[in-house]
């Protein structure tokens, strides 16, 4: 018996776990270090003083409950100092993201959910903060004004948002993670948890929240950067001590995902009584595998290469919670084994240069033919040419989300009116114009959901209006949050020839209960599920009265601001509407917090939701 073989492998393992280790430093530094201990020295701590910084200014995000044209409730008040802090409430100074809890999952808008998402990915909605000078980060705080406990994930980049040369090798590392949670009291607090040091400088960080434990929305007021602009030195560097949890997956490069299968027990004649199960058997069991470990698994023998690579074990591809690390080359290694695909997510992906055309059309010519859903929310490296090759090679697509693709101009969204066979459109802060808009329902009259939340760019929304009355007559859903020039006259069409089940109207400001709008669109809606009327100062009694006797299958309710709506008739709509999930009465002047609770008790299946401020 040899030593060698034994010795070569267990070198192999010494390796690489070592060079898994070194990417907390460079080879020279762990090289100095480790000779420290060896003399039996100890490094020199360099003397370092902490710098506090607040933010420069907000670079990125997926949503806000503002408006694109002003400050309150925009993600764009978290640049500089605190405006509300230490104060607790509801305050249109501060940043808050579009949703909040699971009702907006329950809707029948909302896309299902892909398998293979890993349980440990929570994140739902992110903002990037640029700072002035780069850091090392000490520590990260978080002044959270209402409703805390979203923050699930806070990263660090490598690269510098107001330097003037093209990013390159962008590199994001975890300073903190955790599961969302629920805390009992909405009252303002600080947020600073324990956060990993990391080997680069930085003044760019993002923040990821899960909203959905909250009772109401969370509201952010500003985030503190403390960090020292000398790398820190542990005071004595200890060699890492070799462990199996090192190899987990949390860590693992994205580029090998797809990579040449390595022949690692090639030398190994059989594979015991695994290979005499049924070929569908095995299939089914590695669908339970995430992303990673599937290719992972397929470097393990020829067998398993085999089954890991089967393009039925893509036919849903979810590679948002992997946008940190995806790139051109993991793309490209991705390539031919989603040949059936018929879900993709690349939502949050290929930003700063990540990912580029050339590897964004390869892959979609060999894998666009089956597409059914794309979603592509916040991918900012999309352009009118990516969009012009999605429309030649995918000819089957029925959903497509471009949600917060909001440096696409105006021009590219015109190619969407090719997707004929288009039936849930996503179009939530994007600069889509009204030319494009009225292509798109000219040809995609299969549409059933439809979103143009925050599209301040179309000039008449009841042009639009009129032509979705006129060609999309199977639409159940429309989201037309923040509208701006909807009037009695388009919402008339929309529910005399439409039978909407979801409808959101919320701040839309030329919209008058006195025109008998809202009592016409009750009457013509009986199968309304969900309805936001959010901040219209006329919805008045007769309104919620007609609500009442005419949508009993109503389930989500949002009149915040009404200065009109009495108790009584609410009691009215919560006794004819039994499946009511959802309340919104903020700042809804004849309702206080008594009364408010009072109904509660009366209907505790409801979530009555009323804000305040202190």
């Amino acid at each position: 018996f040899s030593p060698f073989p034994m010795l070569t492998l267990l070198s192999m393992f010494y390796y690489i776990c070592l060079r898994r280790r070194s990417r907390s430093g460079t080879r020279g530094e762990a090289l100095t270090s480790r000779r420290a201990v060896e003399s039996g020295q100890r490094a020199i701590l360099p003397v370092s003083v902490e710098v506090e910084q607040y933010t420069k200014e907000v670079l990125d995000f997926s949503s806000h409950y503002g408006s694109e044209n002003s400050m309150s409730y925009t993600m764009w008040n978290l640049a500089g100092v605190p405006n509300v802090y230490p104060s607790s409430g509801d305050f249109t100074q501060t940043a808050v993201f579009r949703t909040y809890g699971t009702w907006w999952e329950q809707c029948a808008s909302a896309s299902p959910r892909f398998r293979r998402t890993p349980k440990s990915f929570y994140s739902q909605d992110y903002i990037e903060l640029g700072f002035e000078e780069p850091v090392y980060p000490t520590a990260v705080e978080v002044l959270e004004t209402y409703y805390p406990g979203a923050i699930v994930q806070i990263l660090a980049c490598s690269h510098n948002p107001f330097s003037q040369n093209p990013p390159t090798d962008v590199r994001w590392e975890v300073l903190w993670s955790g599961e969302p949670t629920k805390v009992l009291a909405p009252q303002a607090r600080q947020f600073s948890p324990n956060i990993k040091h990391i080997s680069f400088p930085t003044n760019l960080l993002r923040l990821e929240v899960n909203s959905s434990l909250l009772d109401y929305y969370t509201e952010l007021d500003a985030v503190i950067l403390r960090g020292v602009k000398e790398r820190p030195m542990l005071a004595l560097y200890k060699m890492p001590v070799i462990d199996i949890i090192d190899l987990s997956d949390s860590e693992e490069d994205l580029s090998d995902l797809g990579g040449p299968f390595r022949q690692c027990a090639e030398s190994r004649t059989g594979n015991g009584y695994f290979d005499k199960l049924p070929y569908e058997l095995i299939q089914l069991i590695l669908s339970h595998l995430t992303l990673p470990d599937l290719c992972r698994l397929a470097q393990s023998c020829k067998m398993l290469h085999q089954h890991c690579c089967d393009p039925l074990q893509y036919t849903q591809l979810s590679l948002q919670p992997y946008w940190a690390r995806l790139s051109d080359t993991s793309l490209g290694h991705l390539q031919s084994r989603c040949t059936r695909l018929q879900r993709l997510n690349l939502s949050w992906a290929g930003n700063r240069g990540a990912l580029t055309l050339t590897s964004f059309s390869s892959f979609m010519k060999v894998c666009g033919l089956s597409l059914v859903c794309l979603e592509l929310s916040c991918c900012h490296f999309l352009n009118e040419a990516c969009l012009e090759v999605l429309a030649q090679t995918c000819p089957g697509l029925q959903e497509l989300n471009l949600a917060s693709c909001d440096r696409l101009h105006p021009q590219a969204f015109i190619h969407i009116s090719k997707f004929t066979r288009l039936r849930r459109l996503v179009l939530y802060r994007t600069k889509i114009e009204q030319t494009a808009i009225l292509s798109i329902l000219t040809f995609c009259i299969e549409l059933r959901h439809l979103n143009l939340g925050s599209c301040v760019r179309i000039e008449d929304y009841d042009v639009v209006a009129s032509m979705l009355a006129a060609r999309c007559r199977s639409l159940c859903s429309l989201d037309l949050w923040r509208c701006r020039n909807l009037t009695d006259r388009g919402l008339n069409e929309l529910s005399t020839q439409l039978m909407l089940e979801e409808l959101d109207l919320g701040w839309s400001p030329t919209l008058q209960s006195s025109t008998g709008c809202f009592q016409h669109l009750a009457r013509s809606l009986p199968r309304l599920r969900k309805l936001f009327l959010t901040a219209n100062r006329t919805v008045r009694d007769s309104d919620i009265e007609e609500l009442a006797s005419s949508c009993p299958l109503l389930q989500h309710l949002d009149i915040l601001g009404t200065r009109l709506v009495s108790a009584a008739s609410l009691k009215k709509l919560l006794q004819s509407c039994p499946k009511l999930l959802l309340l919104d009465v903020s700042f809804c002047s004849q309702i206080d917090t008594r009364i408010a609770q009072e109904l509660s008790s009366l209907f505790p299946g409801v979530a009555i939701k009323r804000s305040f401020t202190h």
